[in-house]
């Protein structure tokens, strides 16, 4: 079955066909690092490196970029109210969020270039739309540079709204031929950080946001490409420009944009700017594992909104927990088998514009296939089922004998501390076991029972969980 995508652009699914057989250019709008990440920008993480998988699996050679917006409205206003260069802000923050994507099992993308690397080639691509009549210097000396928006009749054809009923863009005060003209290039203001101006041809100054993008995806993936993802929030105006600027340049750009939906705390969106954001220490804090997360924030299909609670991220980690289980049992019982074939099943839901949601019903059912092998003392039924369910897992960056979950309790701090704990209250157990005091044994797996422990004792030795995970 052919990869379907929903396509933004054309408000449908649609078999997906790359421009070059065999190989698929993705770009990714990544984050403007003024702060560390919430789980909401983890979202986007996960969802697109899920697509990655698939386009790998699929058989694609896959050139993945994903940006670090480092100068921006948001990291300039940041650097002035902290008294901090706005490199040093943009910097921590991509660390923090390198060393997340990293806890989560996300591949490191192909190319991930920072928006201050690729001023020349955002210089190139405005004084290409100046010569096209797409775009002017303003009139007022600031040094700003403007898209004239009325110059590009498609404009709105992507959020699906008319030109004239959009709403101004930024800095409408500024001396625009239209409110609703963007701005490719700002000139220097005396507010701003001088170690934020560039040179350019317009005077001393820095990027919009929306020239950033289309530079640097013109200068990794070439003048089209195949997937352009990110957000919902970014449809309007963020992509809306993009395609503006970069089809008045004369780029083809994107052929498929792919949207994830929002992860809302209450009625609004998670968001640094409006303060409610849950991030990965505040969940590691609930005890729930960056694997865990991972499976949270992949379960649902990713075109859907996810409404965040305590008692949904709970419930995902538990059932994360059942699955996990049988893994560790049924390796214990017949090895750790190579994954195995794909449930076609699960194939066509995956097929099916990455409908996650419909796939891990297939998992689930093969995990109990397989329990049901594993009370029987089925070791074949037990090895289908675990090569099987490590396939399926494996697409999803979900496994649990992956590499990348080993050594530190499946990605996380708390849980590798808590590992080390448990660990030398069950080394205590053996002595007090090997010298037959009984009493002293139990004591000790009752006081982990208490702390919510479970202890089950195996042929290859203890093994513990956390309620039965």
């Amino acid at each position: 079955m052919t990869l379907r995508l929903y396509d933004t652009a054309t408000r449908s699914v649609r078999d997906f066909v790359p421009r070059v057989p065999g190989q698929v250019g993705v770009y990714l709008c990544g984050l403007t690092v003024q702060a560390p990440p919430h789980i909401g920008h983890l979202r986007s993480g996960v969802n697109y490196d899920v697509l990655r998988r698939w386009l790998v699996r699929s058989g694609y050679a896959v050139r993945f970029v994903r940006n670090i917006t480092d100068v921006d409205d948001k990291v300039l206003a940041k650097a002035v109210e902290s008294g901090r260069p706005f490199w040093s802000i943009a910097y921590a923050n991509e660390r923090i969020l390198a060393a997340v994507y990293e806890a989560l099992n996300v591949l490191p993308p192909t190319y991930e270039p920072r928006a201050t690397g690729h001023i020349p080639e955002m210089h190139e691509l405005i004084g290409q739309l100046i010569a096209a009549g797409h775009a002017y210097p303003a009139a007022d000396g600031s040094g700003d540079v403007y898209f004239d928006v009325t110059s590009y009749p498609e404009y709105g054809a992507l959020s699906g709204q008319r030109a004239e009923m959009l709403a101004p863009g930024e800095d409408p005060e500024r001396a625009k031929r239209d409110p609703r003209d963007f701005a490719l290039w700002k000139g220097a203001k005396p507010e701003e950080p001088e170690d934020a101006e560039w040179p350019s041809p317009w005077g001393r100054g820095r990027p919009g946001w929306h020239i950033e993008c289309s530079a640097m995806a013109r200068r990794y993936l070439g003048a089209e490409f195949d997937i352009h993802g990110g957000g919902l929030d970014l449809v309007f105006p963020h992509h809306e420009n993009e395609i503006a600027q970069s089809r008045a340049a004369g780029l083809p750009f994107a052929r498929y944009w792919v949207h994830h939906g929002l992860l809302n705390l209450g009625e609004a969106k998670m968001s640094k700017s409006l303060g409610n954001v849950i991030d990965m220490p505040a969940v590691a804090a609930k005890g729930v594992r960056p694997v865990e997360l991972r499976y949270y924030l992949a379960a649902p299909h990713y075109r859907s909104r996810i409404d965040y609670s305590d008692e949904a991220l709970h419930e995902a980690a538990v059932a994360y927990r059942r699955v996990e289980g049988f893994v560790q049992r049924a390796a214990e019982r017949v090895g750790a088998l190579a994954p195995g074939e794909l449930p076609p099943g699960f194939v066509e839901a995956m097929d099916d514009d990455l409908n996650t949601s419909a796939a891990l019903a297939y998992l689930h059912e093969a995990v109990r296939k397989g329990n049901t092998a594993l009370n029987a003392a089925d070791d074949a039924g037990v090895g289908g089922a675990l090569g099987a369910v490590r396939a399926m897992l494996g697409l999803l960056g979900l496994d649990p004998l992956d590499e990348a979950w080993r050594g530190d309790g499946a990605g996380g701090d708390l849980y590798a501390t808590v590992d080390s704990l448990v660990r030398l209250a069950l080394e205590q157990r053996a002595q007090a076991r090997a010298r037959k005091d009984w009493a002293a044994a139990d004591a000790v797996r009752d006081q982990l029972k208490y702390a919510g422990i479970v202890v089950e004792d195996t042929p290859h030795g203890p093994r513990w969980t956390i309620d039965g995970r």
